[in-house]
């Protein structure tokens, strides 16, 4: 009796093993993915401090973060739509408009200068929403033609790119993208406070819980109760309002509308907040490892012109490795902790 008792002891921790070790990978995959994006960044830079002495000087580093800063407000929109499941490739463009219509509004006051281009480009993002969540069009198509249409908005008002609008000197506009404090430009503070600013709304709010339930499944949030097509809308529309503003600030650092800017800015974008933790598929993703992705590319840019014989295009085919191998990674990471 007692041989039988042992033997069914013996075959229960060895069915338990299985489940423990499953359990503990399961563990660590999870902790890979929220905590990935951080150890990544910060191994980069004690490295790039090691190989190069100028790396971490506070001038570079300021610079890092100013170059940094408008990639990542479109970044922390960015990130709000790829949680809920979509995609917007208009930001590029919508960037570049906003900065254009910065400028053209600036002799007309500060106030004009800021309202004129987010009210066009929070329109642009409404437009977006609408038609997505009421037509049931992917949000590829949809955001590819706004790409389209708001650089042929940009391209009409500076007549096929021949006007650059000025802003006019003077102005506290200019002040806003000039300014610094302890050594650190005013749009860096801005970036900072809103990406603080968009965690809460993602984590601690209904509207944030929300769009992590429609891109988890959008039906059953819709079984749920939850209002799917106004979450989808507010993400537009908070897209396009924050690559608008960063249009703005843009063209306050610079002194004028540059036409050219934001080709591409929406790749970047993606990749930051892929990089970052955030799974295309949607459901998943922070607002913090979006940002970590956003200064990671930085220092990537960073490292490549303190080398100094390798061309800045160097930079693109660095982040395309990167995106591709953190997307492999993170489809693994997600069939280990789907396994039971």
């Amino acid at each position: 009796m007692t041989g039988v008792t042992d033997s069914t002891q013996l075959t229960a921790v060895a069915a338990q093993a299985p489940r423990r070790r499953t359990a503990t990978s399961e563990r660590v995959a999870a902790l890979a993915q929220r905590h990935g994006a951080p150890a990544v960044l910060l191994l980069a830079c004690v490295v790039s401090a090691i190989l190069f002495p100028a790396f971490a000087t506070s001038d570079n580093l300021a610079g890092i973060a100013i170059q940094s800063a408008t990639l990542a407000i479109v970044a922390l929109g960015m990130t709000f739509v790829i949680i809920s499941g979509g995609i917007d490739l208009s930001v590029g463009s919508v960037f570049a408009l906003g900065g254009v219509l910065a400028a053209w509004a600036s002799p007309y006051g500060t106030a004009a200068a800021l309202l004129v281009p987010l009210a066009v480009c929070g329109g642009i993002g409404l437009l977006n929403g609408l038609v997505i969540a009421r037509t049931g069009l992917e949000p590829f198509i949809v955001t590819l033609a706004s790409l389209l249409g708001a650089r042929g908005l940009l391209l009409a008002i500076t007549g096929e790119g021949a006007t650059t609008y000025l802003v006019p000197k003077g102005a506290t506009l200019l002040d806003v993208g000039r300014g610094t404090l302890l050594g650190v430009g005013y749009p860096v503070f801005v970036a900072a406070v809103l990406c603080v600013l968009g965690a809460l709304l993602l984590q601690r709010t209904g509207y944030g819980q929300a769009v992590f339930a429609v891109g988890g499944n959008a039906e059953a949030a819709s079984l749920m109760g939850l209002p799917v097509a106004r979450v989808k809308v507010l993400t537009y529309v908070l897209s396009g309002l924050l690559a608008g503003l960063a249009g703005v600030l843009n063209t306050a650092r610079l002194g004028s509308g540059v036409t050219i800017l934001g080709v591409g800015l929406e790749l970047d974008a993606i990749a930051a907040v892929v990089i970052g933790g955030t799974l295309l598929i949607g459901g998943a993703g922070s607002v913090s490892g979006s940002m970590c992705g956003v200064l990671l590319l930085g220092v990537i840019q960073n490292v490549i012109n303190q080398i100094g014989n390798l061309t800045s295009s160097l930079q693109s085919v660095v982040s395309g490795v990167f995106l591709v191998v953190v997307v492999v990674t993170q489809t693994y990471l997600s069939r280990i902790r789907r396994l039971r």
